[in-house]
């Protein structure tokens, strides 16, 4: 087995692979040739983030600065606003679905190290999928950490790491992120509140 077969496995993998390398240098070059972009040169912006992305529907705005480990890793919707300074750690799958929007400075982080020192030292990783499912807003500054589903409808407050599944429709803030409310049909005749 690969590296990268065991890394999209969710298996210990050792990340200073030659090829690993490799990949991620293609991806680092591409998302630097897209942070350079003039913000209103949105054909070169979609033709970059079509040979990085593994999909991404109609529809979408990605502000510059943008980062990614390997980018075919991700999969995008339709409909989708990501905020300046978003970080993509894809080394597992992330699947994003229609109508998702990020506040600046969120981080999808599907990848972690070995507590023991021995195994960290040696470049070993993991990697966990993520999902966030269709209509849901991250806030500014949200850590999305290693195989977490945000189910449909949710808002995740600004600031909040999420460290467990939020399930549907919820109203979820904090370190550790952690559900306060249902969101309702209520929540369409007021604005944002505590």
């Amino acid at each position: 087995m690969t590296e990268y077969e065991k890394m999209i496995s969710s298996k210990l993998y050792n990340s200073t692979d030659p090829e690993l390398i490799k990949l991620r240098n293609k991806a680092q070059d591409l998302c630097y040739e897209y942070n350079l972009l003039r913000p209103s040169d949105k054909d070169n912006q979609q033709d970059i983030m079509s040979r990085l992305l593994g999909s991404i529907g109609s529809r979408y705005e990605i502000r510059a600065p943008f980062y990614c480990d390997y980018g075919f890793n991700i999969s995008i919707g339709d409909n989708f606003f990501s905020n300046f300074n978003t970080v993509f750690i894809d080394c597992s799958r992330i699947v994003i679905g229609n109508n998702v929007m990020f506040g600046p400075n969120c981080c999808i982080d599907g990848a972690g190290h070995p507590t023991d020192t021995v195994r960290r030292n040696e470049g070993y990783e993991y990697a966990y999928p993520i999902t966030i499912e269709d209509d849901v807003w991250l806030g500014s500054g949200v850590h999305i950490m290693p195989g977490i589903t945000i189910g449909r409808g949710c808002v995740i407050g600004a600031g909040s790491i999420v460290t467990k599944d939020i399930p549907p429709y919820s109203l979820a803030v904090g370190n550790p992120c952690h559900v306060i409310r249902e969101i309702t049909d209520e929540d369409r005749t007021r604005n944002w509140d505590r």
